[in-house]
């Protein structure tokens, strides 16, 4: 077959896979699916009413014609973002992808759907629930890098200054970035099944939407079924293609602060801690 008629197939073929199969394996999310999730990241990573871990990852492609530098980023390259919910089984929740390189992944974040629905209160997000029997009730919250802004459904690590000479914060910083780098795991194995992901796309990015949307949606059916494991190699390496975008000016309320100390104070109590946190924050810090 001829080139142009090949990328006709693959393009139709992507499109009715994003159209048929999305619904069935990234449905929108109901309050029992995510307790489910929550109960995930509570068994597996150690932290309790825990939504999912978010971050963006960079599409690289080639230079769009006439655009400018809306799909240049800062690190010299061509790219559209992949902004990405994950549950504790490195299962895509929800996605939002085609955004220019050039903007942050927080302003990403606060202008797509998922966004706006968190702050709206409208993704059946289930009631707050205390991390210990008989505690305070607390939100459940999303995890992030310093990246995304501090709110009281989404955590972010303290800053360095914060973290200076402070153990508990330190190993508050620990946990959630443990539990954060389910995300980039996730886009390790999605670049290691799709070997596009690690090279640059030579096509348009309406395409390569498309393209995004049906991978992430095979990904989540591979999950599923266990027909296939990347090789550690490539699921180790969650930095191919994948960058931070860059910071905000935060804006934290007090509200946002005081969930996050107090996700701090479980992880400083007995019912929280687990054996290997201290010792490991001491290692890190013997090692500074």
């Amino acid at each position: 077959m001829g080139f142009s008629t090949v990328r006709s197939i693959i393009y139709e073929v992507c499109e009715v896979i994003g159209k048929m199969l999305g619904p069935i394996v990234m449905p929108p999310p109901t309050e029992e699916t995510w307790r489910t999730i929550t109960e995930g990241y509570k068994n597996i990573w150690n932290f309790p009413n825990c939504l999912g871990a978010l971050d963006g990852k960079h599409i690289n492609i080639r230079c769009p014609i006439n655009s400018g530098s809306d799909f240049y980023n800062y690190k010299g390259n061509y790219s559209i973002v992949l902004l990405a919910l994950v549950d504790a089984n490195y299962k895509f929740i929800a996605i939002d992808v085609g955004s220019y390189g050039r903007n942050s992944d927080g302003a990403i974040f606060s202008n797509s759907q998922l966004g706006k629905s968190l702050a709206s209160k409208s993704m059946n997000v289930p009631h707050d629930k205390p991390l210990v029997e008989g505690g305070e009730a607390l939100p459940l919250v999303i995890v992030g890098d310093e990246a995304f802004p501090l709110k009281n459904y989404l955590l972010r690590p303290y800053s360095r200054q914060n973290i200076a000479g402070n153990e508990a914060n330190k190993i508050f910083n620990y946990r959630l970035s443990r539990a954060r780098r389910v995300v980039e795991n996730a886009f390790g194995i999605l670049s290691a099944r799709w070997r596009i992901f690690l090279r640059y796309m030579e096509v348009q990015p309406d395409k390569v939407d498309t393209i995004v949307l049906a991978s992430c949606c095979l990904h989540n059916l591979l999950c599923d079924n266990r027909d296939f494991e990347p090789e550690n190699d490539h699921f180790n390496q969650a930095e191919s293609g994948l960058y931070n975008l860059g910071r905000l000016r935060q804006n934290y309320t007090q509200q946002a602060m005081y969930v996050r100390d107090k996700f701090k104070d479980y992880f400083m109590s007995e019912a929280g801690s687990v054996p290997w946190q201290v010792e490991r924050v001491r290692r890190g810090r013997q090692n500074m």
